[in-house]
């Protein structure tokens, strides 16, 4: 074997509860939040993925005291803002880190150069710099408003900002610089982006006016807000979840529990589509985290029907479409997934990596640049075919969501680039062998 390679094969039904690892949305800014305020954040559940270590590492570079105190337990000791770093801020893969650490950043007098891996490298941060702009914020940076980039923050004026199309990370890179200036900021979108921001915001005692309007929201921050140190426990990542939940659903005989898992309702369109799709869910122990509703997820073997998923759905569900695509490959029928642009400007371009993925599985698949269409195999009275080596470009959900597609397929799915799942899901593998999966390093599939 020239380089790693992970296999998934046919085993037998996937049982047990589970555990995923914390939201990787919700630890970026605990950590963010608690750099930002003054005094002592405790945060417990903490996703310790590649991702959110990083930004661990830049709120220490930011001047925060950040420490490890066991699994899952950290805690971040503000200084009530940022201090200009002394070396340049690498974020490696963590998109939402950097975006979210830049609007931070830009509210307070220093220079700071923010870099990452190649995949990171080569997204866009426009969306993030022209409001950032607008407010005062200067850089300078690659063609395309890409890394390695250098900002200049402080004097940041107020803004009202209408989000051109849905983002959690613009709006909530927005809200970030707005604590910070004169005249706070404004940010309206027509469709309701996950609010762990807003949210979590209140949690370190700032204040935050939030509006409903026809479907899309009206968030308000005061500038000049002082925020204070808190506890903060991390809920389950449902993005996580959704691999285990859907492994459960095409796999025979399965039924597994993932326990904790975060039920926001702003992210939780993946359940409400499996549940169209014919999809036997049981929600039980609802409960209140943090400020944040969870669950216990059970999930069993289910004959799937294809389904049209609506646009308005995509912003409550975006990193959950590949695995998606992988239910509709089992299915009986065709899935029509609308209004997913956005993924073409994740770590890859999630529709033509899934596209060709499962392709070469054998699932008839159809895209177009805001659409991915998957024919489901089950009406043609077959499995899916498998038998592929997949190529992910190093993105940690391709891979992920092409295992789980092997462990129900005819032959046996490889990946390539393994070593990224980390940035999301550490453990991943070891968890799904817990439960029965047949998953291990191997030649590729192909071969």
């Amino acid at each position: 074997m020239t380089a790693a390679h992970l296999t998934a094969r046919r085993a037998g039904p996937l049982r047990g509860t589970v555990r995923t690892p914390g939201d990787k949305s919700i630890s970026h800014r605990a950590l963010i939040l608690g750099a930002l305020a003054s005094g002592v954040t405790d945060i417990e559940g903490l996703l310790e993925g590649d991702d959110v270590k990083r930004t661990a590492a830049a709120m220490a570079a930011f001047g925060a005291g950040v420490e490890r105190l066991g699994e899952g337990t950290w805690r971040v000791e503000g200084r009530g803002g940022f201090s200009e770093p002394s070396d340049v801020v690498d974020c490696g893969n963590a998109g939402t880190g950097v975006r979210l650490i830049m609007g931070a950043a830009a509210g307070f007098d220093l220079s700071a150069t923010f870099t990452g891996d190649a995949s990171l490298r080569g997204r866009p941060m426009n969306r993030v710099l022209k409001p950032l702009g607008e407010m005062g914020a200067r850089w300078i940076c690659r063609a395309g408003g890409r890394l390695p980039l250098t900002l200049r923050g402080g004097n940041l004026r107020g803004i009202t900002y209408i989000l051109p199309e849905p983002s959690a990370q613009v709006k909530s890179a927005v809200l970030l610089a707005g604590l910070h200036a004169q005249g706070g900021a404004e940010v309206v979108e027509p469709e309701a982006t996950r609010d762990h921001t807003e949210r979590m915001l209140r949690c370190f005692g700032a204040e935050v006016e939030v509006t409903e309007a026809g479907g899309g929201r009206r968030i308000v921050v005061p500038g000049g807000q002082r925020l204070t140190g808190t506890r903060i426990h991390v809920p389950g990542d449902p993005s996580s979840a959704a691999f285990l939940l859907v492994a459960a659903l095409v796999t025979p005989g399965s039924e597994v529990t993932v326990q904790g898992m975060l039920l926001n309702p702003l992210r939780i369109g993946l359940l409400d589509t499996l549940g169209e799709m014919g999809a036997d869910l049981s929600v039980t122990n609802v409960r209140d985290e943090g400020g944040e509703t969870v669950a216990d997820i059970t999930a069993r073997h289910s004959e799937l029907e294809g389904v049209d998923v609506p646009p308005e759905r995509a912003p409550s569900m975006i990193d959950e479409y590949p695995i998606l695509a992988v239910a509709a490959a089992f299915a009986s029928g065709k899935t029509v997934m609308r209004g997913i642009g956005e993924m073409r400007v994740k770590e890859s371009d999630r529709i033509a990596l899934m596209a060709a993925g499962l392709a070469a599985c054998g699932i008839g698949v159809e895209e177009a640049p805001e659409t991915l269409t998957v024919i489901g195999a089950k009406r043609g009275n077959h499995l899916v075919a498998g038998g592929a080596a997949v190529i992910t470009h190093g993105d940690h959900r391709i891979a992920m969501s092409h295992l789980i597609l092997g462990l129900a397929a005819e032959a046996p799915v490889s990946v390539d680039e393994p070593g990224m799942i980390a940035t999301s899901f550490p453990g991943f593998v070891a968890l799904m062998q817990g439960l029965g999966a047949d998953i291990a390093e191997a030649p590729p599939a192909a071969a």
